[in-house]
């Protein structure tokens, strides 16, 4: 059964295949003539593109881009804005993104500037976008390997989720969504936790979907820009993007987000102990309930030096100053943390030692 969201300035309609619901929706917001472009990624394209068009009647524009968050940087949006401006896009124009999450956060931030704003929908077809990157309003690009430098806020017109599109993953896309669940339990409901930790990645819902946005959306509801509250959903990420910085620049398989995420989780329960903030029973509860997913990362010496390297150019930063989001307990969290800077190396090198199961 399709229902919306009421909790986001953006709609978030689910079971999207019913695919009136998604035509009743364009014919009420877009004239006949509306020019519609979707945005896609090779994989998308070839995946998931065939399943839209039994959902839209209209004329289809597409745009295609490379796969993979090397390719979500400023010379792809280069490209997006000049076929948007050969294919005569307007200002009344409607961008479509299907994709994960490198294609919503893209997506968004190239619709948001071209010709001063022209409005966007998403399609999430990863877990990935569907429990978060596609929530929120929050777009970007990488600057060279640092994780969204460059972006906005701005809001979708709507968010349509339908899990028919995780039937076009492999299990390494659907991993790397459920650490973004995960997080969202951590930081605010520990029951959601414990649910998702007792079932694992292969048994995720529709329902525990609508869950995780619904974690996420009534946080952004009270804050939209950041200013206080919405910092929570950065726990696992100061960690997580300075690894997924050093991976990007490093390794040829490089580190999806939510594998950079649960790498970053773990490091920040540690140093969340570190600080005096997390009892020690809480610490192991949920390092021992995490263990089965964390990926298999090699840290090593240069890698960690990269991590720490990479912290002070944080977008969260104060003076390049690295601030935390923390745990004191499962299900709640403690914002604007400022770490000594030997705890956050010591938590990395504490976390090494359970990323490395090849060694163990």
């Amino acid at each position: 059964m399709s229902s919306e969201s009421d909790s986001l300035r953006h709609p978030v309609f689910y079971s999207a295949s019913e695919q009136q619901q998604l035509r009743d929706f364009l014919a009420y917001h877009f004239k006949p003539e509306t020019s519609f472009f979707v945005l896609t990624d090779s994989n998308t394209h070839r995946d998931c593109f065939p399943l839209l068009q039994q959902m839209i009647e209209n004329p289809l524009k597409v745009i295609e881009v490379p796969a993979g968050e090397k390719f979500k940087n400023l010379d792809t949006c280069h490209s997006i804005w000049k076929i948007l401006t050969e294919k005569m896009a307007d200002r009344h124009s409607l961008l479509i993104n299907l994709g994960g999450g490198v294609v919503c956060d893209m997506g968004g931030f190239a619709a948001s500037v071209y010709k001063r704003g022209i409005r966007f929908l998403h399609i999430p077809t990863s877990l990935m976008a569907m429990a978060d990157a596609a929530i929120g309003g929050k777009t970007g690009v990488d600057l060279d390997e640092l994780k969204n430098i460059i972006g906005c806020f701005s809001q979708p017109m709507g968010v349509f989720i339908d899990p028919v599109f995780l039937e076009t993953l492999p299990p390494r896309q659907i991993n790397n969504g459920f650490a973004e669940m995960l997080k969202h339990g951590l930081i605010a409901e520990s029951d959601f936790f414990d649910r998702l930790t007792s079932i694992g990645p292969e048994e995720i819902t529709e329902d525990h979907i609508r869950i995780s946005v619904e974690i996420k959306s009534g946080i952004i509801i009270k804050d939209p820009f950041e200013k206080n509250i919405r910092k929570m959903l950065n726990f696992g990420h100061t960690i997580g993007h300075a690894l997924e910085s050093y991976s990007l620049k490093n390794d040829k398989d490089p580190l999806l987000h939510g594998e950079a995420v649960m790498a970053g989780m773990l490091t920040e329960v540690i140093l969340s102990w570190k600080q005096g903030l997390l009892p020690d029973d809480e610490m192991d509860y949920i390092i021992r309930e995490m263990d089965p997913f964390f990926p298999d990362y090699g840290i090593t010496d240069e890698c960690l030096d990269g991590v720490m390297h990479y912290l002070p150019h944080d977008k969260k930063n104060r003076e390049e100053v690295p601030y935390f989001t923390l745990l004191k307990e499962t299900g709640k969290s403690v914002l604007n943390q400022q770490c000594d800077i030997d705890n956050i190396r010591e938590s990395l090198e504490e976390a090494r030692g359970i990323l490395n199961k090849s060694d163990h």
